[in-house]
């Protein structure tokens, strides 16, 4: 059985972020004095200004930069520079201002004249088996952001989640734009020592608590650490929690 999920909350979403980053050192850094860090990142705006305030830390370098894996939970399927993917925006918020060893920088697949969106998310799920099942061991931490309707990475509610061995997926139709996507699935979001699930904003309030409380079948209530969940929050976010 999971451990129960850690509730943290701050009272806005910067300090949500500065929080994050402050305390993803310091799990970084305890992980790599053992074994290489594996880190699943995430897009949406705590997760990109989690990794702005990781950028800007006076601590940032004490993470073994050129060491660590880096993943990512999901990806919008489109070309290479598109502003909206995931992997782009955090190159430019942080990937690209420190020292990392590129054959350890797994960008989910892009569009190409030559590709299509289901042979590239099996291109994917190949890469994560391959580094699961190699290294024998599983992700060290998996960011997420939640959505306000209670999505993680890209799987919606309302749309089955996989039951499948895969871990990760094609979304060919996703109520959220872009419609297609690749998806970690909750196989491999699970296959993780801790999961970090981020929100920010009272819109994200109603998913949080009926998440906590398994009130509703939702993908965020399905997703956990090994051995440990948190859920960071900012004051807004928590507000129908008691």
């Amino acid at each position: 059985m999971s451990p129960e999920p850690e509730v943290v909350i701050l009272p806005t979403a910067a300090a949500l972020a500065q929080e994050v980053a402050d305390r993803l050192i310091h799990t970084l850094v305890a992980v790599q004095a053992d074994h290489p860090a594996r880190l699943v990142l995430t897009g949406g705006g705590v997760g990109i200004a989690t990794l702005q305030a990781l950028r800007e830390h006076p601590e940032r370098d004490r993470i073994d930069w050129a060491a660590i894996q880096l993943w990512w939970g999901d990806e919008r399927y489109l070309p290479a520079q598109d502003a909206q993917r995931n992997d782009l925006q955090a190159r430019q918020a942080l990937l690209d201002h420190v020292n990392l060893t590129a054959t350890h920088v797994h960008p989910m697949p892009v569009v190409t004249p030559d590709s299509d969106l289901t042979t590239s998310a099996s291109l994917y799920d190949h890469q994560v088996e391959q580094a699961l099942r190699a290294g024998q061991r599983p992700f060290d931490v998996v960011l997420l952001g939640v959505g306000p309707d209670g999505h993680v990475a890209s799987l919606f509610p309302g749309q089955p989640l996989p039951t499948s061995g895969r871990w990760a997926i094609p979304v060919a139709h996703s109520p959220k734009p872009p419609p297609q996507r690749i998806s970690l699935t909750p196989r491999a979001l699970c296959c993780t020592r801790q999961v970090w699930l981020l929100a920010a904003g009272q819109q994200k309030a109603a998913a949080v608590a009926a998440s906590l409380r398994q009130q509703e079948d939702l993908p965020a209530s399905h997703v956990h650490g090994q051995e440990h969940t948190y859920w960071w929050l900012d004051r807004s976010a928590a507000g129908e929690l008691t």
